[in-house]
């Protein structure tokens, strides 16, 4: 089973920030799941549970970045535990350069909310914590599946 796995967190520091969600796009076939892991769901327990059954995750940038953020702040190395494909250097190979959203403009790749980056994430997220603004929630939780769900399309349209 493939997941395409995306992080949203508190800022970029592994060592000081936190992780705010873990979406996961299953696909096997025809069949697929979304899961988000979310706030004090977060564990290393919870990530590899919802990573049962995976043989490959592909990531956007996640080599850099998702994976060894989790690996810091859940002691979780799935860079071990399963195949990894970064797209980010699949897109490199195609003369495709710039974050995951710029990408997608670049193939045309549909994306509904396009005012949200993720510096906006971090503030949406805030916003839930400090004002309990579930709205905020809401669309952050969208914008972290959309990205998920778009790195199957990316996968798709690259190999």
């Amino acid at each position: 089973m493939e997941a395409f796995l995306d992080i949203e967190t508190t800022g970029l520091g592994a060592g000081s920030d936190e992780i705010t969600v873990i979406g996961i796009y299953h696909v096997d076939g025809s069949r697929s799941k979304f899961v988000q892991l979310v706030g004090d769901r977060i564990s290393e327990e919870s990530l590899l549970e919802a990573m049962r059954g995976t043989s490959v995750v592909y990531t956007y940038n996640g080599s850099r970045f998702d994976l060894p953020f989790i690996r810091r702040r859940l002691g979780v190395d799935l860079e071990r535990m399963y195949d990894h494909c970064d797209l980010m250097y699949s897109c490199w190979a195609k003369e495709l350069y710039g974050g995951l959203k710029g990408v997608e403009r670049q193939l045309n790749i549909p994306r509904r909310l396009k005012e949200v980056n993720g510096y906006e994430a971090v503030r949406l997220w805030w916003r839930y914590v400090n004002s309990y603004d579930e709205k905020a929630l809401t669309t952050l939780l969208e914008y972290n599946k959309e990205d998920v769900v778009n790195l199957k399309t990316l996968r798709d349209r690259l190999l």
